[in-house]
């Protein structure tokens, strides 16, 4: 069983990676919006939408780990 530090750090790591997950998404999903006639157009799309996904999935994760951490669950 973690302990309560332990789980701190893994959830701040967490909230980290799902930040740089919420920076990185827009700018993919701009970057194909913006070249509609390229034909990476679609893959391109898709690997930003996945990682918007993932960014939401991380971010309640990583919530759900701090607030066992904070409360002691």
């Amino acid at each position: 069983m973690h302990t309560n530090k332990e789980k701190l750090a893994k959830g701040v790591k967490l909230m980290g990676g799902t930040l740089l997950l919420l920076v990185t998404a827009p700018i993919i999903l701009n970057s194909s919006f913006k070249n509609q006639d390229h034909p990476m157009f679609i893959p391109i799309l898709g690997i930003g939408i996945i990682l918007f996904i993932a960014a939401i999935y991380f971010g309640f994760k990583g919530i759900k780990m701090l607030m066992k951490a904070l409360f002691n669950d």
